[in-house]
């Protein structure tokens, strides 16, 4: 046994019944760090602890058919030790001899591979995915995930089945997995199967692997119905402050030719260029010469909104008709000669009254003009 040992190119470690070191080869020296002559008679067990959970080196003596076992060195490597029954001449067993190797990064490379699968199988046990994993022929080599349950398929139910054949009839799904195939760079899809919605990735598959195209799915249906019903609540809050701001912007047809559009509420600028734009549409449709612009219902103005009433009358003398401002509250009186902004040529009067007076009398006034015709 001795001399066969020193032959071989691994480390050879035997022992006896009784545990004691019989063989250290010059492997064994260079690697474990121990000469032959120290470690011959040694106890096995105190010179290598194994590490195997409930393996010892008695129970190899015991196996007929052992298991490799692993020892872990005071330096950190890790040895993994494939034993043989050692035999006299005789044939009776005398012992155990043992050929170690390295293992030490394999070990690692196990534990890194354990760790990256429990995270996976986290993944796909408890959130609403599913992963598919495709060949170059668009084959499924694996598919598997939670997201799987709604639809009644099992893990792996549809692996060596054709994606192409599965999904023909969907042609969004059959040109996102090609697209992937092919290697072209394509973004976040949502697709519809089964009568679900999915979002859905392309994930680059390992270099050198068989897979051609990982696929990642989550499940979407819910949170787009929710998402839609929002998009409809705001489409119908919308409509609801149109119709608030028509409502609290009414343009009336008080007299033949003279409309009114008493303003109430915050006015800013942005309501203002809308009731600009609603009122020149009016004036405009009904062929009005006066427009009343009642402002008894608000009490304040910026200057920027002051300005854009000032240029609204002046638009309105674009269309042949003429703006008459009432009601002006002393707040807002004192902002537009704090500002300087011009009015002179702007009628003003104090009351919707005087104003419906003095549009009746200027209609009254004028001869009557001949019917305008569209264009």
């Amino acid at each position: 046994m001795d001399t066969a040992s020193h032959q071989v190119p691994l480390a050879v470690v035997g022992f006896d019944f009784a545990l004691r070191v019989t063989d250290w080869n010059p492997r064994a020296e260079q690697s474990l760090g121990r000469t032959r002559a120290d470690a011959l008679g040694r106890d096995i067990a105190e010179l290598l602890p194994a590490s195997s959970g409930e393996a010892t080196w008695r129970g190899l003596l015991a196996a007929d058919e052992a298991a490799p076992m692993r020892t872990r060195l005071a330096d950190g490597r890790t040895w993994e030790w494939l034993p043989a029954a050692a035999r006299d001449r005789e044939g009776r067993q005398v012992g155990v001899v043992c050929y170690g190797t390295d293992v030490t990064d394999k070990v690692a490379a196990e534990r890194s591979t354990a760790i990256d699968q429990a995270a996976l199988r986290g993944f796909l046990d408890h959130l609403p995915t599913s992963v598919t994993v495709f060949d170059r022929d668009g084959t499924l080599l694996l598919m598997d995930g939670k997201g799987l349950e709604p639809i009644g398929i099992k893990p792996g139910q549809l692996v060596g089945h054709n994606v192409f054949k599965l999904y023909g009839d969907n042609a969004a799904s059959v040109e996102f997995i090609r697209r992937g195939l092919a290697g072209v760079p394509t973004p976040k899809t949502v697709l519809e199967e089964y009568g679900r919605s999915y979002e859905c990735w392309h994930i680059p598959s390992p270099p050198g692997s068989e897979a051609a195209l990982v696929g990642i799915s989550i499940e979407v249906t819910e949170s787009r119905q929710r998402e839609k019903e929002l998009l409809d609540k705001f489409e119908l809050i919308e409509r609801q402050q149109r119709v608030i701001r028509e409502l609290s912007t009414p343009i009336i047809e008080v007299w033949e030719g003279i409309v009114a559009l008493p303003i109430i509420g915050l006015m800013d600028s942005v309501r203002t260029a809308e009731l600009t734009d609603n009122l020149l549409q009016a004036v405009g449709r009904m062929r009005a010469r006066h427009a009343i612009l009642d402002m008894t219902g608000i009490e304040v103005v910026d200057t920027a909104t002051a300005n854009h009433l000032i240029r609204m009358i002046r638009a309105l003398r674009l269309l042949g008709a003429e703006g008459i401002i009432t009601g002006i509250h002393p707040g807002i009186a004192q902002t537009i000669v704090t500002q300087g902004l011009d009015l002179r040529d702007i009628v003003v009067h104090a009351t919707l009254r005087q104003a419906l007076k003095y549009c009746i009398h200027a209609e009254s006034a004028t001869p009557a003009a001949p019917e305008r015709r569209g264009a």
